[in-house]
C-alpha cells in the first residue's frame, strides 16, 4: 500500500487540507466539512474580535481559536499575552464541544488567569474581565457537572 503524502503548501511546508468537523476533528478525505479559517489568515483587531464573535455564535470555536490565534501571532508583542488568553478561551472551549471536561477546564481556567492579569487596555473593545468571569463559571460548572454540551448561552468577547 503506498504511503500518502503530506499536503504541502506552495513554500513546502506543511499543511493539513482534509475537511474538519464543527469541533475542528479531521475528517476522511471527500467528506463534507465546516469552512476553514486560512491558515495565514491575519486581521485587524476589531475585524478578528467580530470574526471570531461570529464564528462563537454560530457554535464553532475550534474555528473562533484559528482567527484569535492569528491575531496573537501578528500582534504587536505588549498584546499577544491578551490575544493568546482570547485563544485558549476558544480552545477551552472545543474542549468541551468534544466533551473533554479535563482539557475545557484547564484552558479555561489558563484563558481566565491570563485574562486577569492583563494589565493593558483590552483590544477591540474586549470585555476582558467579562471573559475572564464567563471562564471561571464554565470551568466551574464542568469541573462540578460534567459536559453534556457547550453552554446555551454564548460566550461575548465584547460588553
Amino acid at each position: 500500500m503506498a504511503q500518502q503524502q503530506r499536503d504541502r503548501d506552495p513554500a513546502g511546508r506543511a499543511r493539513n487540507s482534509r475537511p474538519r468537523d464543527a469541533a475542528g476533528r479531521p475528517l476522511p478525505r471527500g467528506a463534507a466539512g465546516v469552512e476553514r479559517v486560512p491558515e495565514d489568515l491575519v486581521l485587524p483587531a476589531d475585524e478578528a474580535v467580530t470574526e471570531a464573535q461570529r464564528l462563537l455564535d454560530a457554535g464553532l470555536p475550534f474555528q473562533a481559536h484559528e482567527v484569535l490565534e492569528g491575531a496573537w501571532k501578528a500582534a504587536p508583542e505588549v498584546e499577544r499575552a491578551c490575544w493568546r488568553a482570547m485563544a485558549q478561551l476558544a480552545v477551552g472551549l472545543t474542549h468541551a464541544q468534544r466533551g473533554n471536561a479535563r482539557g475545557a477546564v484547564a484552558l479555561l481556567d489558563r484563558a481566565a488567569d491570563g485574562l486577569r492579569r492583563w494589565a493593558g487596555t483590552y483590544p477591540a473593545g474586549v470585555d476582558g474581565l467579562g471573559l475572564a468571569a464567563t471562564a471561571d463559571r464554565l470551568a466551574r460548572e464542568f469541573e462540578s457537572t460534567g459536559i453534556a454540551a457547550l453552554p446555551d448561552e454564548p460566550v461575548h468577547l465584547r460588553g
